[in-house]
Order: C-alpha cells, then sequence, then structure tokens
C-alpha cells in the first residue's frame, strides 16, 4: 500500500513492535470487569449503525406541510411521519453518552501506574480492542451522518413545531420522551459534523481534566502508542499476514484518525506541531475516513501547525 499507509512517518525501528491482535483478543481475569462493562455498550453499535443507516428522513412530508400551512391533513401526515424519527435520533444521542462511559473506563484502565501504555495495550489487549472498536465505531457513525442531512432538517421542523404549538391533540406525547431540555442537548449534538467523535473528544478532555494526579503523558502516550502500534502492523508483513480479513486493514487506519483526533484535543500543543509523538507529516489528504474525521481538530490551524500540514489537510 505503499505511501497511503504511512500515516506516520518516524523511521519504523522507533516504534513499539508487539502484534495487537484486534481480531480476536479475549480478556484476561484482570480485564474481565471493565471488558464486561464495555461490552454492553458494544453490543448495540451495529443496530445503531443500521438504525443510522436506514435513516430516510420525512422531507417530502414536512414540505408538503409547509406549503400547504392550512391543510391540516398533511400537518398530521408531516408529524406522525417526523415523531419515530425523533425517537430514533434519540436512540442515537442516548448511545453516545453510554459511548462516553465506556470510553473513559477504558482509559482509567489504560493508563494507570504502574504500567506505561505500551505495557498495557500489550499485556490488555482485550481493552485495547475495545477502545479501538469504539473509535472505529465513531469513525463509521460520524461518516453515515455527514451524508444524511435529513437529519437536521427532521429535528429542526420538530422543534418549531413544539414551540409553536400548532398541533393540537396529535401524539403531543412524544414531549414525554423528548421534553425541551433533551431537545436542547439534542440540537446541540447534532449541530456538529461529526458528533460522536466531539463526543469522544470531551470525553477524553474531561478524563484528563478530573484526574488531576494522573500525569498527562499517561493519557497522551497511551494515544500515541496505539497509533504507532497500527501503524507497525500495516507496515509490517508479518503482522498483515495474521489478519484474517482485510476490513482490519481499514480499521486500523480508522483507528489512527481517531487517536490522532483525540491526542490534538487532549495535549496543550495539539497532534500538528513538529514535537507531536504523532508524525502525521505525510497523512494521506485523500483518503476519505482522514478527510471526515479531520472536521473535529482542534489545534490544525494553529500558528504552530506546519504550512505544509496545513495545506495538505484542508
Amino acid at each position: 500500500m505503499g505511501n497511503l499507509l504511512k500515516v506516520l512517518t518516524r523511521e519504523i525501528e522507533n516504534y513499539p513492535h508487539f502484534f495487537l491482535d484486534f481480531e480476536n483478543a479475549q480478556p484476561t481475569d484482570c480485564e474481565r470487569d471493565v471488558w464486561n462493562q464495555v461490552n454492553t455498550v458494544l453490543q448495540d453499535s451495529e443496530s445503531i449503525l443500521s438504525g443510522l443507516q436506514a435513516y430516510k428522513g420525512a422531507g417530502q412530508e414536512i414540505r408538503d406541510a409547509i406549503q400547504n400551512p392550512n391543510d391540516m391533513l398533511l400537518q398530521e401526515r408531516a408529524w406522525n411521519s417526523v415523531c419515530p424519527l425523533v425517537i430514533r435520533l434519540k436512540k442515537f444521542y442516548a448511545f453516545s453518552l453510554r459511548l462516553e462511559k465506556a470510553l473513559q473506563s477504558l482509559l482509567e484502565s489504560l493508563t494507570c501506574p504502574p504500567y506505561t501504555p505500551m505495557q498495557h495495550l500489550e499485556k490488555e489487549q482485550a481493552l485495547a480492542k475495545q477502545f479501538a472498536e469504539i473509535l472505529h465505531f465513531t469513525l463509521r457513525f460520524d461518516e453515515l451522518k455527514m451524508r444524511i442531512p435529513a437529519i437536521q432538517n427532521d429535528f429542526s421542523y420538530y422543534r418549531r413545531t413544539i414551540s409553536r404549538n400548532r398541533i393540537n391533540n396529535m401524539n403531543l406525547d412524544i414531549e414525554n420522551e423528548v421534553n425541551n431540555e433533551m431537545a436542547n442537548r439534542m440540537s446541540l449534538f447534532y449541530a456538529e459534523a461529526t458528533p460522536m467523535l466531539k463526543t469522544l473528544s470531551n470525553a477524553t478532555t474531561s478524563f484528563v481534566t478530573e484526574n488531576k494526579t494522573l500525569p498527562l503523558e499517561n493519557t497522551t502516550d497511551c494515544l500515541s502508542t496505539m497509533a504507532s502500534v497500527c501503524k507497525v502492523m500495516l507496515e509490517t508483513p508479518e503482522y498483515t499476514s495474521r489478519f484474517n480479513s482485510e476490513d482490519t486493514l481499514l480499521f486500523c487506519m480508522r483507528v489512527m484518525v481517531g487517536v490522532i483526533i483525540l491526542y490534538d484535543h487532549v495535549h496543550p500543543n495539539g497532534a500538528f506541531t513538529r514535537s507531536s509523538k504523532i508524525d502525521v507529516s505525510l497523512l494521506p489528504h485523500n483518503l476519505f475516513i482522514l478527510y471526515s474525521g479531520l472536521f473535529t481538530t482542534k489545534h490544525l490551524n494553529d500558528e504552530s501547525t506546519p504550512k505544509n500540514i496545513k495545506t495538505m489537510l484542508q
């Protein structure tokens, strides 16, 4: 795959060399409690993605209702089309909150003393695999969401209709499930170009802020080490030959995108300076998964970011 896989460009000999089994890692006794907690979240991830992929929106019904404001049949049809979609959007949002807690549980396990981040990732491969699966899901979710403008259109119509109270006796019980406070939080969530990545970035930042006795380097080193391990595996035939599926290559790429973004939010100087432990100077800007993920970078436009990196990624 040549330069496409050279996401990180320092000499490969300087990176940790071990195979992180993203396909088959199973929890040890020490990992099992956290693994079980996170697994209850991850086991719902595919249904969340399926629900998002099947999202069609109520665009036509909304247009008909807006163009014919006095036709109550069309108003009712639009409302009845939007309400189930809003319930589905609430489910996605609620899942993001569960994912946030799962990520923080994994960070706590993978950064705690006395082990180094590299030792954690090598010894606790099942937790490292779950960490990677969260990042993989997150980019998949956001890639889908960015292609569905109907989400914000449907939700805007819902909020306008509720606030105006123009429809009476038409399934207004939905306000018991999506009240004004919930609607405000959901609105902020879906206003983001990549809402799941934003959630994880905020969760990682909060983890660092709340764990004041834990050195920042424990978290940033965990992220940079994960990126380095993925790089080594992708560029080492001995490791890639052990993958049972070609999809694992894309999985590793998505994981690298995710950890770069999290690192950029957590490290004071970000991921794009020359001093960063993640060297992104040859990040393949034409790879669409990176294009979608980089919307939530924090430091890309800083003055300290080299011009060649800004040009490449913007």
